[in-house]
């Protein structure tokens, strides 16, 4: 990759002024993919600087100015894509086919989401019929600094990117180390599409580095991260000295409520949910909740599921998953996959150690914890692995108490066929996003949490929100 030691700033790729070389690591192999550049104070400097001199004429340019920008983004997005997929498979770990699928996938389907969501946005009017002269506008924050993660790196990416772009806001976008190549292919993609100089901006670096400079700096109006509590907490300290926005989306915990009169697949949907992206997904269904008259048949289910589920590299093609992203996660997982054991719940599937036939690369065997309690760490931690902890319960009231048991309260799961009990209990599920009976959500629709798995919401029309200051008028001209 040409521009792998280079930063995106004011139009054009830059050499580090405070820079310092950084291995990526190919987590199916344990080799150096390549090596990029984390930068220091006078990069981030340099790009909030280039931010902060591009607001004013971005700010004011026009919707149709900003939709055609959008659109031509996603014409370059839509002919790199699988490039998009290759990148990120060699730098995270996900399977090629759902690499080029769902990895490089989200950022052309946010993209399109963006784009029809800004058309329907109305960015001005009256406060209500009668009170005309009490004028709405709704602005740009500012200098936004945007800080994403290495799991699904194009995801996030353009859930950030694309509002602040469609609102008028410029830009600093930190990727993740561990995944930075797919953010300076994304930097070449805005580059082709001829995005203003100076609007969007990307410096490579750490958290304790960039990331720290990027919350804590006098011109940077809003933070919007993405990561885990531990960093967020950290981000929201760091930018309360200039009481600039925090927009957080964060860990997740998430529960599977499987009743007796669920679809018969429902088990072994949620194992194949739950293992996707080797586990490594926030909104990620890692507690399954099952009625007590079906679990002992879920168990057996869950089992059959997780051992029919495959581990190869990342660079061979089918429906297997791939390692953890990185040798530190490698080892948080295995710690937490023993600790599950030691703590006494029932191991039925994987265990500690690789897969057979693996002996390099940080891969994980697809684990399943049966006959767990509430109290257990495997039931209250966020893994962030193929690990599925399993508990049954009596009623709907104790299902949907033993849910709401934790601190995080991103994604929760309903699986029933009784459409009264599904629209009861999604009710009372405390969580930003309640997805039932193998359904997802619409292109557009918001995605955040409560509790300690963040606040805010990216996607769609509460996407744009989050990059918008409201400004309330008294006595415009009415004509």
């Amino acid at each position: 990759m040409d521009n792998a030691r280079n930063f995106y700033i004011n139009g054009k790729w830059t050499a580090p002024l405070d820079g310092r070389d950084f291995d990526v690591i190919n987590p199916s192999t344990e080799e150096v993919a390549t090596t990029i550049s984390l930068g220091g104070a006078a990069d981030t400097d340099a790009a909030v600087a280039a931010a902060k001199a591009a607001f004013p004429i971005w700010s004011a340019s026009s919707k149709a100015e900003r939709l055609e920008l959008m659109e031509t983004i996603l014409d370059v997005y839509m002919r790199r894509s699988d490039e998009m997929g290759a990148t990120i498979s060699e730098e995270m770990g996900a399977p090629i086919d759902m690499s080029k699928v769902q990895q490089s996938g989200t950022g052309s389907f946010h993209l399109k989401a963006f784009i029809q969501s800004l058309k329907e946005f109305e960015f001005e009017g009256p406060l209500r019929a009668g009170e005309e002269d009490t004028h709405i506008i709704h602005e740009p924050i500012g200098v936004c600094a945007l800080i994403t993660p290495w799991n699904w790196p194009m995801n996030q990416i353009t859930l950030k990117v694309i509002p602040a772009l469609a609102t008028g806001c410029t830009m600093v976008l930190k990727p993740s180390e561990q995944s930075p190549l797919s953010g300076i292919l994304f930097s070449e993609i805005m580059h082709e599409a001829g995005a203003p100089a100076g609007v969007y901006n990307m410096v490579n670096g750490d958290g304790v580095g960039v990331g720290s400079q990027l919350s804590s700096h006098k011109d940077v109006d809003m933070v919007s991260f993405t990561g885990s509590t531990r960093a967020g907490r950290a981000i929201t300290i760091a930018a309360a000295d200039t009481i600039k926005r925090v927009s957080l989306e964060l860990g997740g915990k998430g529960a599977n409520l499987v009743f007796a009169d669920a679809d018969p697949k429902a088990v072994k949907q949620g194992i194949i949910r739950c293992m996707n992206n080797t586990g490594q997904s926030c909104n990620a269904p890692t507690r399954m909740l099952v009625e007590r008259s079906r679990y002992d048949e879920a168990v057996e289910q869950a089992k059959a599921a997780a051992e029919a589920t495959t581990v190869n590299s990342a660079s061979e093609e089918g429906r297997h998953i791939g390692p953890l992203v990185s040798e530190m996660q490698f080892n948080k997982v295995q710690d937490l996959i023993q600790k599950g054991i030691d703590e006494g719940a029932k191991l039925i599937a994987g265990g500690v150690g690789r897969p057979d036939g693996l002996n390099r690369g940080f891969y994980t065997r697809p684990t399943v914890f049966a006959d767990c309690n509430n109290d257990m760490t495997v039931m209250r931690e966020e893994i962030f692995g193929p690990v599925l902890a399993m508990m049954p319960f009596d009623t709907e009231e104790e299902a949907i108490a033993i849910a709401n048991d934790t601190d995080y309260g991103l994604t929760n799961y309903v699986q029933t066929s009784d459409p009264e009990r599904a629209r009861r209990v999604a009710r009372q599920l405390r969580s930003g996003m309640v997805d039932m009976n193998g359904k997802g959500r619409g292109a557009g629709s918001p995605f955040g949490g409560m509790k300690q798995s963040g606040n805010g919401r990216e996607g769609g029309k509460w996407g744009l929100d989050e990059f918008l200051e409201v400004k309330a008028i008294g006595g415009w001209p009415v004509e």
